[in-house]
């Protein structure tokens, strides 16, 4: 239940990002739940093996460079869903900040057991 809440949470923020961001667009709710998805499935599959083969571009740059790695994530998500654009990598590392803010934000409203 917990995952199906933090999805649609992060819809309503991916929402609200498209909504703030110039660089940024969703065609509906839809597509926003289904970018949730998919960011949630490439971070938990992709983002661990670009993280152990940049490990040592991570290292030197003291972890900013996983500022490049979401945003590489969120253009694969623009590359696999046909509702969801981003401009430019630099909106897509802008989004995938403030996406990080937002659901640190809305997950505190869920309460944990």
């Amino acid at each position: 239940m917990k995952l199906i809440l933090k999805l649609l949470l992060t819809s309503v923020a991916v929402m609200a990002l498209a909504y703030l961001l110039p660089g940024i667009t969703v065609t509906g709710f839809k597509a926003a739940l289904i970018v949730a998805v998919v960011i949630a499935v490439l971070r938990l599959i992709v983002k661990p093996i670009l993280v152990i083969l940049t490990l040592p571009v991570t290292i030197f740059t003291f972890g900013l460079f996983l500022l490049v790695i979401n945003a590489i994530i969120i253009m694969l998500a623009d590359y696999l869903i046909g509702g969801f654009a981003v401009s430019s990598i630099w909106m897509a590392m802008l989004f995938s900040v403030l996406l990080s803010i937002f659901q640190s934000i809305l997950f505190t409203l869920i309460k944990e057991d």
